[in-house]
């Protein structure tokens, strides 16, 4: 009876007797869930352009985010630093795509899968060569990124409060989500994207160019790389941490759909906010930790009865 008092009920009453503290909960689960997004969508570029789940995305988050720290840091002006930060990742996907795209072309997918898992210690270890391996902090206040909070009431007794950084960090990712969006739907490169994810022999035979459009995806995924690595740096630090972070993203995947854009938001934030929930209310009945596995769980059920995810394509296969 007390286990299931503490299911179905006791956080139910929490959420009833504190409703401040539960709006506190849900803004800091939506953050989280823009930011699962942001990533998510850099994985979703890739995959939509050439069938394959980027390994590697993780680390271009932290290397973006170093290439920025590290300039700053060797005396280069902030908004060149930016600039310079933004020429590496671009040269990044010129490279990835003459010597790994393009020799592989048709291969299976697997084998793409491993090339990525191989840039990922390549970045790896060029980033602790080049870097070094200790954390460094992210240069917030020199980005022009707000710092502090705001205090607003609720209800009789109650206050939430909103760090500027998460609210900034909110507003970039949805701006730079939906700019991406309306770019890859409306835009002739974005119908050359989609037709170069149907079919890349159909789309070589009118004339698309698989080489021009991969470097472009990998660079328009590298600057969500670093959008990326500013936010998640901006709220804790810049370390390699942040790949296991950015791999987080994988259940946003999952349920959201590997090729749709939209699914990506919706997905991070079911995750986001879930876990935030989860961890806060019901964390306490199980040990704590819930927000280290839930999300796993449920892309784990949505992998059970709906594979594709909610705005994935069914893909049926008659033989």
């Amino acid at each position: 009876m007390d286990l299931l008092n503490g299911i179905f009920i006791a956080p139910f009453v929490q959420m009833a007797d504190a409703p401040d503290f539960l709006v506190q909960v849900l803004w800091e689960g939506f953050v989280s869930g823009i930011l699962y997004a942001l990533i998510a969508l850099g994985f979703v570029l890739i995959f939509k352009a050439s069938g394959v789940f980027n390994f590697a995305q993780g680390i271009m988050v932290v290397f973006a985010a170093l290439t920025l720290v590290g300039l700053y840091q060797k005396g280069v002006p902030v908004i060149l630093a930016l600039i310079l930060t933004m020429a590496v990742m671009g040269i990044l996907a010129l490279a990835v795509e003459r010597f790994i795209m393009r020799p592989l072309v048709n291969q299976p997918h697997v084998i793409l899968l491993m090339a990525t898992i191989g840039l990922t210690y390549f970045l790896v270890g060029l980033g602790e060569f080049v870097f070094g391996g200790e954390p460094k902090q992210m240069i917030t206040t020199e980005l022009g990124l707000p710092t502090g909070s705001t205090e607003i009431p609720f209800g009789a007794q109650g206050v939430v409060i909103l760090q500027h950084i998460d609210i900034a960090a909110a507003v970039i990712a949805i701006a730079m989500v939906t700019a991406l969006a309306l770019f890859f739907n409306r835009t002739r490169i974005g119908r050359a994207l989609r037709a170069v994810a149907d079919d890349h022999q159909a789309a070589l035979s009118v004339g698309i160019s698989l080489h021009q459009i991969w470097a472009i995806v990998w660079f328009a995924s590298g600057l969500v790389a670093l959008a990326t690595g500013i936010m998640w740096g901006a709220r804790s630090d810049v370390s390699f941490a942040l790949e296991i972070i950015a791999l987080r993203a994988l259940p946003v995947l999952i349920l959201g759909g590997f090729t749709s854009v939209p699914g990506a938001i919706v997905g991070g934030l079911i995750v986001g906010i879930g876990e935030k929930i989860g961890e806060i209310y019901w964390g306490p009945l199980l040990g704590g930790g819930i927000e280290s596995w839930l999300a796993y769980m449920i892309a784990l059920v949505f992998l059970l009865f709906r594979p594709q995810g909610l705005f994935g394509e069914r893909i049926i296969e008659r033989v």
